[in-house]
């Protein structure tokens, strides 16, 4: 946006398929939404001479304004009449000072020359910032540099609370510390592991003893995560962000504490505040878990290698860490309460479980720990694990060297003051509710990232939510999050990508009798040489007969499986059908070309395993 005398607003149609009533109530809101997110906003005609005034007026003011010319909107008929049902003024310019109602160009200057026009732009004044993130981690950053490139006065305040074992990190979130980053490079060294086993099939002879030490991986990519730390500062203070290395809590409205490792105390004040605190690894609250578990808070920068490690939970955390684990050469075990992947299509996850299965990690299911005993102290110490079954009076005990929890994550919203300001929360899961613009139920206080209610927990949701949040708020744009469609992969040792419904979620909301299942087994080329398992990588779409066949459900199992998938969810965004699936030419010798190919339904019974190429 520009400098004085404004900033052009855009106003986009609240789009077709709506009763009349709901788009005037859409554009009610979004009209609000311009009137509150902007220090001076003017609604006005281009050709107007009592617009040009004002204009001219806050332009010789100095003071930088929105302006939305009705004249140059589609809608500017409607967006007018709505503008006199809010002010009771059915004329241009209409003019907002603050959130406050000036009215027209004689109103405006008669305020100008009152002094009430000077006093009510320094009410914005009286907040140190314009935004104040608390939360560095992936959504708090993006909102926070975003509101800075448009030119808002920013804070970000983060604070990592050391995990029971002591861990702590720097700027940038899980993502960049404890989560995507580290685990993914922690994935290709297993897959290196059986790379150099493949070798040997294609001609490379070596007869140097090969092992993996963990100190050297992850000395390595702590240090590369210590790169992207000081990349996340250095981004900040390049946009002038004020970052604070302390811990936020509200102690009114507009007002936080801020409290650094000393414990010293600094206020700070801000017009708009942005929640972007994520989640931290769930305890199971029995004996010895917080004494002597360690969770993924502390895997990937652990000085010592785990040994023989036991898994609890089978979510993506899980088997992601489990499958890289062993796929160093690890003995591991995954103890599972109920099912694999929750939320997840229940074939794929069946399917994920039973290749690792095949590759060495045991499954123990059904089974819950109780009681976790240290042995010996060590690096890695010894520990004394024991396990009920969830079936009936059966426990059974086990020794480890290594007890790594993955039973879920709690969003980290309970000790920052909500309650002081009336933020509401899901009371059982810490979840925020927010409403389509990510905004609470205080109407100055907005959330993105994995502790929003009903949300997808994903990094670049987090940064796509909060860098279309920082441009509603700050440039007057309308274009929100959306969370339909989105894809993920579990990067388990053979990786499953996905994209869309589940096939029980397809059942559930379309029923069965709507839906068809392609689906096929596939043998990589690369796999054949080596002599991998054939009939092992599995593809399967879900369409939706009754509109055309479009893909509702996209799932592959199989090598590289989030590069496939991130390719055909921009499809699916644009309709994908069957039909343009099978109009599309494949890429050949490729897995993802298995898709332009799909022939087999589920219905028809079928075999679907591969003979040839």
């Amino acid at each position: 946006m520009s400098s004085p005398p404004g900033r052009r607003a855009r106003l986009s149609s609240p789009g077709t398929g709506r009763s009349s009533s709901e788009a005037r109530e859409e554009l009610r809101r979004r009209l609000l939404g311009l009137i509150e997110s902007n220090r001076v906003m003017i609604f006005s005609k281009s050709y107007c001479p009592h617009s040009a005034r004002v204009k001219e007026l806050f332009s010789s003011l100095g003071v930088e304004c929105n302006i939305l010319e009705l004249d140059r909107v589609d809608d500017g008929a409607n967006v007018q009449e709505v503008l006199s049902e809010i002010t009771n003024q059915k004329t241009v310019p209409n003019i907002f000072v603050n959130k406050v109602h000036m009215g027209g160009c004689d109103q405006t200057f008669q305020a100008h020359q009152s002094g009430l026009l000077q006093k009510l732009l320094q009410e914005d004044a009286a907040y140190d910032y314009d935004l104040i993130v608390i939360g560095g981690g992936s959504g708090g950053l993006a909102c926070a540099q975003e509101a800075a490139i448009l030119g808002k006065k920013v804070m970000v305040l983060d604070f990592v609370v050391p995990s029971p074992q002591g861990m702590s990190w720097g700027l940038g979130g899980t993502c960049v510390n404890v989560g995507c980053v580290p685990k993914k490079l922690m994935h290709q060294a297993a897959l290196l592991g059986q790379a150099l086993s493949d070798a040997r099939k294609f001609g490379w002879e070596y007869s140097q003893q090969v092992r993996h030490n963990w100190e050297t991986m992850t000395e390595a990519i702590q240090n590369h995560i210590g790169s992207l730390n000081w990349g996340c500062r250095l981004s900040l203070r390049e946009k002038a962000v004020a970052y604070v290395n302390s811990y936020g809590e509200f102690v009114e409205h507009h007002k936080i504490k801020a409290t650094n490792r000393k414990g010293q105390e600094t206020y700070y004040t801000a017009a708009k505040f942005v929640l972007a605190t994520g989640e931290r690894p769930r305890y199971l609250g029995i004996q010895g878990d917080k004494e002597y578990c360690i969770t993924s808070d502390d895997l990937f920068s652990l000085p010592y290698c785990p040994g023989k490690t036991l898994v609890v939970g089978a979510s993506y955390v899980g088997l992601e860490c489990a499958g890289f684990l062993a796929g160093i050469g690890l003995d591991v075990t995954v103890m599972v309460r109920s099912v694999l992947l929750r939320g997840f299509d229940q074939e794929m996850a069946e399917k994920v479980g039973s290749y690792m299965k095949q590759h060495g990690v045991k499954f123990l299911r059904k089974f819950v720990p109780v009681m976790v005993q240290q042995l010996e102290k060590g690096s890695p110490g010894k520990l004394k694990v024991v396990a009920k079954s969830t079936e009936g009076p059966e426990t059974i005990e086990e020794v480890y060297n290594t007890v790594l929890l993955a039973i879920g994550r709690d969003s980290c919203t309970r000790k920052i003051g909500l309650e002081k300001i009336g933020v509401k929360i899901n009371e059982k899961s810490g979840k925020i509710p927010v409403n389509d613009v990510e905004q609470t139920n205080v109407p100055y206080v907005y959330a993105v990232g994995d502790i929003l209610e009903g949300k997808l927990e994903l990094t670049p949701v987090a940064i796509q939510a909060g860098k279309l949040l920082a441009r509603r708020l700050f440039a007057g744009h309308l274009e929100k999050c959306d969370y339909v469609n989105v894809p993920t992969t579990v990067f388990a040792p053979l990786e499953y990508g996905c994209c869309g419904l589940s096939e029980e979620k397809a059942i559930e909301v379309y029923k069965k009798e709507n839906l068809e299942v392609y689906h096929t087994l596939f043998w990589p080329l690369e796999w054949t040489v080596a002599g991998r398992d054939n009939n092992t990588c599995y593809a399967k779409i879900i369409c939706h007969k009754f509109d055309n066949y479009r893909v509702i459900g996209f799932h592959v199992l199989g090598p590289n499986a989030g590069e496939i998938t991130q390719g055909f969810a921009a499809a699916m965004k644009c309709g994908l059908t069957k039909q343009l699936l099978d109009d599309t030419i494949g890429i050949h010798p490729t897995c993802g070309e298995v898709f332009t190919t799909l022939e087999i339904t589920k219905s028809s019974g079928l075999d679907i395993t591969q003979k040839g190429c």
